[in-house]
């Protein structure tokens, strides 16, 4: 039996079970130890029996590294469909920062291997996806079971999941916002999209009809009367994703930024290593509130890189693409290295001091305590260690070419925080090449642009041309055979 929390901090919470706990109106804490883990978890993943009435029947798991501290944080991290608890423990990457940060970590799994897919949380049926109900109430024991045997902080709770395990996440921050500080959507459907289960496929095709107000509507429905905070979430997808529509992403964006009262236009958006595009929906106070991460040309699954550095992590395989750690910028989007939100602030003042016909000259506001800047031209990372001034000059430009410049300052650690509003330079001479003029259609059609989620790139130069269809016209010029750029009034 669960006590109602609505209205409760997550501290105010902790010592209501705690009461609750010596009235006997909680599982006594006697016969509720780890078992031992079978044979075929990996080191250090301990099976948990005993945790609730468990109404999901769900495996539960946990990583605790060796001298994690009370009042730790934890992150919770479900698996997709045909994954396990320890398959999700051995590629994703998340063992690694539990143990640099010192957090815990609870793996649920669905045992289930009935067809026609296997292990797979319900994220589509009310009776198992609803607050108190099936499995994600099992979930919700397991972390009650964690604030009260491993004492983490209930105020630092964390929730994280892939693919099916990603419309499981999704749910849960919709059943108890009250729980999550903070969750991760990684390449699955939006919250509470469907109620006839998880092969709703208009809930992972991108086909569902809904308005922004809807899916906001969707995730306050899911625990009627709660009015905040919310938690802060961030959605990952991977652009040629087919089995979860990249449209998903936008669906979650809607629906998290709806509740939070903010807008649908990003605050900023920064280019991150592994063609990932961060965009972040900061609320009133300029914290990010809803982070998306589109990662161009991944399929579906759970973006990892292999390797030692502090921003590397997991290992490749099924559904576990090389591209980037996702594991690092989510602890870091939760907070969990110490910095909460996104790092240092967008530098202001950027303009072009000065263009000649190969070269742009740039100046901008310093940020305190910034180690450094980074500067993007058209999106790309043009710097490849941290510009130490707020002056930089960039070179080998094409003659008569407009870009776009952002620059984000760079923390102790190397990280950019957010961009700044971009500025054109446009470098002097004459264009070279052959221009084309047309509709973002008829550009698309021609072979010379492409589009993504319903927006037109540039071919080669990736520029945004605004929205595909026939009303928006611009000047291509092909500065290179297959190479293109916005030349509007130029040619």
């Amino acid at each position: 039996m669960t006590l109602p929390m609505r209205h409760r901090s997550r501290r105010a919470r902790l010592r209501g079970r705690i009461t609750a706990l010596a009235a006997g109106l909680l599982l006594p804490l006697a016969g509720l130890a780890a078992a031992t883990p079978p044979a075929s978890a990996a080191p250090g993943l301990t099976q948990v029996t005993g945790f609730g009435s468990n109404p999901g029947s769900l495996n539960m798991y946990s990583y605790r590294p060796a001298g994690v501290a009370d009042g730790a944080p934890l992150v919770v991290a479900l698996h997709g469909c045909t994954q396990s608890a320890n398959d999700y423990y051995t590629h994703s990457g998340w063992p690694k920062y539990a143990d640099l940060y010192g957090f815990t970590l609870v793996f649920p799994e669905q045992p289930s291997v009935s067809s026609p897919i296997s292990n797979c949380f319900d994220w589509g049926t009310p009776s198992n996806d609803g607050r108190d109900q099936g499995e994600a109430e099992s979930v919700h024991q397991m972390i009650e079971y964690a604030e009260s045997t491993y004492h983490v902080d209930p105020a630092r709770i964390y929730v994280t999941g892939l693919s099916a395990g990603g419309g499981m996440t999704a749910d849960l921050l919709a059943d108890y916002p009250d729980v999550f500080a903070a969750g991760s959507i990684d390449s699955g459907p939006a919250a509470q999209c469907s109620t006839t289960g998880i092969f709703n496929t208009n809930c992972t095709s991108g086909t569902t009809s809904r308005t922004v107000q809807q899916w906001g509507d969707l995730i306050r429905g899911s625990h009627p009367g709660y009015d905040g905070p919310w938690p802060r979430v961030a959605v990952w997808q991977g652009s040629s994703d087919t089995t979860v529509n990249p449209a998903e992403m936008t669906y979650s964006m809607d629906g998290w930024t709806n509740v939070w009262g903010i807008s649908q236009t990003p605050s900023s958006t920064q280019s991150l290593p592994g063609g990932t595009t961060e965009r972040i929906y900061a609320d009133g106070d300029g914290t990010p509130a809803v982070v998306t991460f589109s990662v161009s040309g991944m399929p579906h699954g759970l973006a990892v890189h292999p390797g030692s550095g502090t921003d590397q992590c997991g290992t490749t395989g099924t559904y576990y693409p090389d591209a980037i750690c996702s594991s690092y910028y989510t602890a870091h989007f939760f907070g969990l290295d110490g910095t909460p939100g996104t790092g240092e602030p967008a530098p202001t003042g950027l303009k072009v001091t000065g263009t000649t016909a190969d070269s742009a000259t740039l100046t901008w506001n310093s940020v305190p305590d910034a180690a450094g800047y980074a500067v993007y031209r058209d999106g790309t990372k043009v710097t490849a260690s941290a510009v130490t001034g707020t002056t930089y000059t960039d070179t080998g430009l094409s003659a008569g070419t407009a870009y776009t410049y952002t620059v984000a300052a760079v923390d102790s650690s190397g990280r950019p925080g957010a961009s700044s509003p971009g500025v054109v330079a446009t470098t002097t001479g004459a264009p070279a090449g052959q221009c084309f003029t047309d509709s973002n259609y008829g550009q698309v059609a021609a072979g010379r642009a492409h589009q993504t989620m319903g927006t037109t790139y540039a071919n080669g130069s990736g520029q945004n041309m605004g929205l595909y269809n026939v009303f928006v016209r611009h000047t291509l010029r092909e500065t290179s055979p297959g190479y293109y750029v916005v030349a509007d009034g130029q040619c």
